[in-house]
């Protein structure tokens, strides 16, 4: 099976960025290479298809959403800096409020239609930055990908320059929602091809959404037959498949008769 590449766009190999790219900060910088030490050496995390980073514009990264590691994994090996949504309560937390924004961070409502963390995420695109989302809105509980919010679609179609699908692999495994703390695993990172916003324009907003997040699922299959990892399983849609119906007062049955927890 023929490897994938993983070496950074020609145009960005440089220490400077392209002229009118926004560059990152020398603590941005050191922090980047720091985690990547760490991540390389904890969780043995590969970064594939590094050159599908575009070299210059507004990008919106859609990524799927598996663990707390996943904003720093996403953009690690990425040359160009990335900002990032982060729920509104880690923002109350005095020192890890200004790490976070020290790294690009911006606050977000969950649940809510946040308009100004819309708005501020529009403007930093248009301002040529990078901007990764969380399109689930919340981390999977077994691996899969799940629906995608349909505000994103909104970033990609009027704003962005650039939509790049991202796939996080082995991070589920490796810090479970279940679990309090991370434990060793393997992790990889892939992107996917540049959609350029005329051809994200041509489609209805689901139908795009639809699209990226099929080619993220596709990624997945590939990815973890090619790391010896089982295929997760979606029905025709594309989604979880069902669990089916137990007998009567089986433990299946009673946990859907259960009043939801919290």
């Amino acid at each position: 099976m023929r490897a994938l590449p993983s070496f950074p766009n020609p145009e960005l190999r440089g220490v400077r960025m392209p002229d009118g790219v926004p560059g990152a900060t020398p603590w941005y910088r050191f922090m980047r290479r720091a985690l990547q030490v760490l991540f390389s050496a904890f969780w043995r995390a590969r970064v594939l298809n590094r050159h599908h980073e575009p070299a210059r514009g507004g990008a919106l990264y859609i990524s799927n959403h598996q663990s707390f590691l996943d904003p720093i994994l996403m953009s690690y090996a990425l040359r160009r800096p990335v900002n990032y949504m982060a729920r509104d309560t880690l923002f109350r937390m005095p020192g890890f409020k200004q790490l976070i924004a020290s790294l690009n961070a911006f606050p977000v409502r969950r649940a809510t239609a946040d308009t100004a963390a819309m708005k501020e995420a529009m403007r930093r695109l248009k301002r040529g930055g990078q901007v990764v989302v969380f399109a689930e809105g919340t981390r999977t509980p077994d691996g899969r990908i799940g629906p995608f919010l349909p505000g994103v679609a909104l970033l990609a179609q009027r704003t962005a320059d650039w939509t790049v699908p991202v796939l996080i692999d082995g991070a589920f495994e490796a810090w479970p929602r279940t679990q309090s703390f991370p434990g060793p695993g393997r992790i990889v990172v892939r992107y996917g091809e540049a959609i350029s916003r005329a051809d994200a324009r041509r489609q209805e907003p689901h139908d795009f959404l639809r699209r990226v997040r099929q080619t993220i699922v596709d990624m997945q299959h590939d990815t973890r037959r090619r790391t010896g990892r089982p295929p997760l399983a979606y029905d025709a849609e594309g989604n979880a498949p069902k669990q089916p119906p137990g007998p009567p007062g089986s433990g299946a049955t009673a946990r859907r008769r259960s009043p939801p927890q919290g």
